[in-house]
């Protein structure tokens, strides 16, 4: 079955980095395009970034854009977020969710497999 696991969450100060990973299994990872979603207690999920079935197309929010990078080893079915400079507001569950479109969607409901997420807490 399908499995999207994310991990590399945790508790970081202003200014910190951190790479979150995800290792997905159960379907052809190298012919989905992935992306990572954020979800801040009280707020609606939120698009962060997304990378291309083949890695060579990537889209970030403009909250991110010039901090996180994203990126991806289809070999190793896993994709990153390297996230840098990070921020109080970037404070957040982030989960890792697959689509077959082949444009740049934000909106969660074109995603079809998510993973439970991992927490990212920005002290200041």
């Amino acid at each position: 079955q399908v499995q999207v696991v994310e991990s590399g969450g945790g508790l970081v100060q202003a200014g910190d980095s951190l790479r979150l990973s995800c290792v997905a299994s159960g379907f052809s990872f190298s012919n989905y395009a992935l992306a990572w979603f954020r979800q801040a207690p009280g707020k609606e999920r939120e698009f962060v970034s997304r990378i291309s079935s083949s890695g060579q197309s990537t889209a970030y929010a403009d909250a991110v854009k010039g901090r996180f990078t994203i990126s991806r080893e289809n070999a190793k079915n896993t994709v990153y977020l390297q996230m840098a400079s990070l921020k109080p507001e970037d404070t957040a569950v982030y989960y890792c969710a697959t689509t077959r479109a082949t444009i740049i969607v934000t909106d969660p409901r074109y995603y079809n497999y998510w993973g439970q997420g991992t927490p990212v807490t920005v002290s200041s």
